[in-house]
């Protein structure tokens, strides 16, 4: 069946249907990750976006039900140069092109993907549809630029859980799968889920957390009722800056108990210390990204998934710079001088993408149980 992919600029690429078929509206953006297609798929950033692996067959390892990191996937539309139909793993369930028809995943398959990138990094990202319905391309192009744009929109929302559950799973065991957390745990974590990926969850688990996830609107106050030892802001989908009950919430809790934020809750906590965020040409996503530290200048090859970025001059003294992208410079992470927060705009948890920055969880211990000592 042939489709279309179809740009607000007037830019159209021909190519055959993948997965469900209909037509499917998001901003068009692209991932260098050669593996860990599942992952992205399910990963609740990428909501209200349609994803170009740039990578030029995806799918040869098929699908499992396990290396999933959200209760289903999120995204808009899916775009790859060739998806496999045979398969080659012994944890393969299905086919790609069978998950995207169970899940309503609209796709496109058979176009130049390395034309489309080019395009997207010179001109930016970009509202986009794809359409095996629609396959007039002035009818499809007109649709896209109607299209609303993610600046402005409260993506989170439609992401997150409907109420607070417990989480125990760690991590990945060969011949046990996800092995459940049988110890006590050392630190009461409760966990902001903005579109938080499992990984996460599983990684403070690891770190020896009893984690409690909530809802992205719970106030600050029952947050505290829980008497947690540290709080935790997730990532997840567009723009932080309409995400207003989010930043007044972790304004409630700065100084009050330990935080640790992740890529969109990196964002949500810059914009709560006063700080400004901006829309990237076409953002940061795949795993190879380079991170330098500010206090020992080390690299880390770090895992991204962002089209905002923080404003390095926008926030004030009372929080300093820890992390830079050097690729363009961009502010990878922050701390505050005084009070116990910290966060990072890349993915330490990784799934898919490098373990450099594993690290981070420990830290965010350390912290939980300076304050427990000093308390």
């Amino acid at each position: 069946m042939k489709a279309i992919l179809a740009l607000a600029d007037g830019r159209v690429f021909h190519g055959t249907a993948l997965g469900a078929t209909g037509e499917m509206t998001g901003e068009v953006v692209f991932n260098t990750s050669m593996t860990g297609y599942q992952e992205i798929l399910t990963d609740p950033s990428y909501c209200g976006e349609i994803v170009t692996m740039t990578y030029p067959q995806i799918g040869n390892y098929g699908i499992n039900l396990e290396d999933v990191e959200s209760r289903q996937p999120f995204l808009s539309g899916f775009v790859v140069k060739e998806a496999c139909d045979f398969p080659s793993n012994w944890r393969s369930t299905m086919s790609l092109d069978a998950y995207l028809k169970e899940n309503g995943i609209v796709g496109i398959q058979g176009i130049d993907t390395r034309a489309l990138v080019r395009h997207i990094r010179d001109q930016g990202a970009q509202n986009g549809i794809i359409s095996s319905l629609d396959l007039d391309p002035e009818s499809v192009v007109a649709k896209a630029r109607k299209a609303p744009p993610l600046v402005g929109r409260d993506l989170v929302k439609e992401v997150t859980c409907d109420k607070p559950y417990h989480w125990d799973e760690g991590p990945w065991k060969l011949g046990e799968g996800y092995v459940k957390n049988d110890k006590p745990s050392r630190f009461r974590v409760v966990a902001y889920d903005f579109g938080i990926k499992r990984n996460i969850l599983r990684n403070l688990v690891a770190a020896g957390c009893d984690v409690t996830v909530v809802p992205a609107t719970t106030p600050a106050k029952d947050v505290l009722a829980m008497n947690p030892d540290g709080v935790f802001l997730s990532n997840g989908p567009g723009d932080p800056e309409p995400i207003v009950y989010a930043q007044e919430n972790i304004r409630e809790l700065l100084g009050k108990v330990p935080l640790f934020g992740i890529c969109l809750g990196h964002q949500l906590l810059a914009l709560a210390l006063g700080g400004k965020t901006f829309k990237l040409k076409f953002g940061h996503r795949g795993g190879n990204q380079p991170v330098q530290r500010s206090d020992d200048r080390r690299v880390e090859i770090t895992a991204q998934n962002h089209g905002f970025a923080v404003d390095a001059d926008s926030f004030s003294d009372d929080a300093i710079q820890t992390h830079t992208n050097l690729n363009d410079n961009t502010v990878e992470g922050l701390a505050c001088r005084d009070i116990p927060a910290f966060s990072v705009q890349y993915h330490p948890e990784a799934s898919p993408g490098p373990h450099d920055a594993a690290y981070l969880f420990e830290r965010f211990i350390a912290m939980m149980e300076k304050e427990k000592k000093h308390a």
